[in-house]
């Protein structure tokens, strides 16, 4: 654990679950947080603080690392080299599903594979697919060495736990009152199906789809076991380095 509080960049595909993993550091004493903020606006954060960062834009006058929104030479120079990375990973088949809103409207989630304007008169799974292919191979490449894996469906099962994992990584003492009282509230939030319970992040309600129950397993409610297959074929191999199988 570190001797402080250190910073911490959430990367990943979109839908993965980095907007509500990135409010739990929103929630915990001591920490600025931002939620995709403009690549310039890094460099005048105060870091003599605590820093979450979920998912910087990029920056128009660089070429990003492939498969990440930013370079990542620049972003450690400038966050610093002890910051904490931690890369939210999803269930292909889930992340497809959930991605469908935000591909279909010009492929709004980012970073955009280079080739994503050859891909516009494919299906829209087939984008989706193509999508959380090319960031979870090309960007989860550059930054594994560094990077803590960040499991959805562990968070879903076990959000209490995902926060307290947290917690650990960045150097924060989750048994201290002020910290146990906001990562319990954020637990609470963080529920399987739709309920009282339930606040979705903020900056994912824009590309919610009521057309599921579940969000482990909504592929389920979504697929047709022909497109589940035929998805599989193309993001199995990707899927299975990160432990996931399909049962159907």
């Amino acid at each position: 654990m570190p001797t402080r509080p250190t910073h911490v960049v959430i990367l990943g595909c979109g839908r993965s679950g980095t907007s509500i993993l990135g409010e739990l550091f929103d929630a915990l004493p001591g920490y600025t947080y931002h939620s995709e903020p403009a690549f310039d606006a890094l460099r005048q954060l105060d870091y003599s603080t605590p820093q979450a960062i979920k998912v910087p834009r990029a920056d128009p006058e660089r070429t990003p690392t492939p498969g990440l929104s930013v370079d990542l030479h620049d972003l450690l120079e400038i966050v610093g080299p002890t910051v904490r990375i931690v890369w939210q990973i999803r269930h292909p088949l889930d992340a497809i599903c959930s991605l469908r809103v935000g591909i279909s409207q010009k492929w709004g989630h980012h970073p955009r594979p280079p080739d994503w304007t050859e891909w516009l008169d494919r299906p829209l799974l087939d984008r989706c697919a193509h999508h959380w292919r090319y960031i979870n191979t090309d960007g989860f490449d550059a930054v594994q060495h560094l990077a803590t894996l960040a499991r959805f469906e562990d968070m879903i099962a076990s959000p209490l736990a995902t926060a307290e994992q947290m917690c650990g990584v960045v150097g924060v003492d989750a048994e201290s009152l002020l910290v146990s009282t906001a990562i319990t509230a954020w637990a609470q939030r963080v529920q399987e199906t739709n309920n009282a319970d339930f606040v979705e992040a903020v900056t994912s309600r824009r590309h919610s789809r009521p057309d599921h129950v579940h969000r482990v397993g909504r592929w389920r409610e979504n697929l047709t076991a022909d497109e589940a297959a035929a998805l599989w074929h193309d993001v199995g191999p990707v899927a299975e380095r990160f432990g996931y199988r399909l049962s159907m």
